[in-house]
């Protein structure tokens, strides 16, 4: 898992004045909306007895922890303790993690990692979500995969014939002719020619109107740390799916999909293209759980690659230039607790960074006896 990234974690309109938790990387989190209208983006645990701030209350622009009543304001600060006397200070250790956080596409982003603004990656440019002449749908369902399992599988063109069959693929051609990458620091696309079953169903009733290709082009692509497009030009007009591959833990992976069309835009359409691509997510979904190993590994020569996996390469070897940065979550950002020993994933925010006299706030005991951030 890749921190130092912008993530997208929750549909915007699901994020609400009540407290609404969201894992991602293995953390919980809390989301709430402010009296303004912004997003908090807070780390799920109160630091006094580790009380789930999701479960409390949203007042003013603060959030108060179920458990001893503990108020938090939007930087993560606790301003009201209420056990305390009056003349009592609060304790500047008093405060937990906030994360940047970005309203964009639909969607609510969240800065996991602690790198100053200017040194962030960019998240991706979606330019359809404001073109009117384009509807979208949103599309959310759970697999018990890796998330870089979900990520490959998606910008793999080759798997649709077999995987998908006549409703995606066309299994009497298969082959996939060679393709130019395009590559950037954060990001790789290819534009790739597959021979297409007739559509079928709703769709099928406009197609019919139209000349069948031999071929259409699909544009593959990833952007990091975790979304993939995919770019059919149907007969009948564009799709455009952007698949976010939410990890969980390691071995869930909660994804997210905006999907894009330009054709059939009228709302009684949305129910029937959903559908369709619930039925793309289904055909994946047991593959992909039952890939081994379960984790991408970190050695390019510990899988055989061929030409038509191009994309995937591209991203495992920027993936490997990452991780010797220092951007992978690894055993740093893994605490454990004394009683009882369980582990947790904890990624640093920029009030680390920008506090480090408070450093020890977050410090915890592990189970070598050391101390783990």
């Amino acid at each position: 898992m890749l921190k130092n990234f912008w993530y997208a974690v929750e549909f915007a309109d699901k994020v609400t004045r009540q407290p609404r938790k969201v894992t991602c990387l293995g953390q919980d989190f809390v989301l709430y909306r402010t009296e303004s209208g912004g997003v908090t983006c807070l780390s799920d645990l109160c630091v006094h007895r580790g009380g789930a701030l999701s479960m409390g209350k949203v007042t003013g622009d603060c959030i108060a922890c179920p458990y001893h009543g503990w108020e938090y304001n939007a930087e993560g600060v606790c301003v009201k303790i209420p056990a305390n006397a009056e003349e009592r200070k609060i304790p500047r250790k008093a405060r937990v993690d906030a994360y940047p956080t970005v309203e964009r596409y639909g969607m609510v982003w969240a800065f996991l990692g602690d790198l100053p603004e200017q040194e962030r990656p960019p998240i991706p440019h979606i330019p359809e979500h404001d073109d009117p002449t384009f509807k979208a749908v949103h599309v959310e369902m759970e697999i018990n995969a890796n998330y870089e399992r979900t990520f490959e599988n998606v910008v793999d063109a080759s798997h649709t014939p077999f995987v998908h069959g006549t409703a995606f693929g066309n299994p009497k051609k298969p082959q996939i002719p060679d393709f130019r990458i395009r590559q950037t620091d954060w990001s790789a696309e290819a534009d790739i020619e597959l021979s297409p079953p007739p559509p079928g169903g709703l769709w099928g009733l406009l197609a019919k109107r139209k000349p069948q290709p031999e071929y259409v082009t699909v544009t593959n692509a990833w952007y990091l740390p975790n979304i993939v497009k995919l770019h059919v030009r149907l007969p009948i007009g564009d799709l455009l799916l952007y698949d976010f591959n939410i990890p969980l833990s390691q071995d869930r992976t909660l994804v997210k999909i905006l999907g894009y069309r330009n054709f059939f835009t009228g709302s009684w359409a949305d129910g029937n293209t959903r559908k369709r691509i619930e039925k793309i997510l289904l055909q994946d979904q047991p593959v992909v759980e039952s890939q081994r190993p379960e984790l991408l590994p970190f050695d390019l020569s510990d899988e055989l690659h061929v030409r038509s996996d191009g994309l995937q390469v591209a991203y495992r070897r920027r993936r490997l230039e990452l991780i010797k940065q220092g951007w992978w979550v690894g055993g740093d950002d893994i605490i454990t607790g004394d009683s009882p020993r369980r582990t947790a994933t904890v990624i640093p925010s920029p009030v680390r960074r920008d506090n480090p006299e408070l450093a020890s706030a977050w410090v915890h005991k592990a189970r070598t006896g050391g101390t783990a951030q």
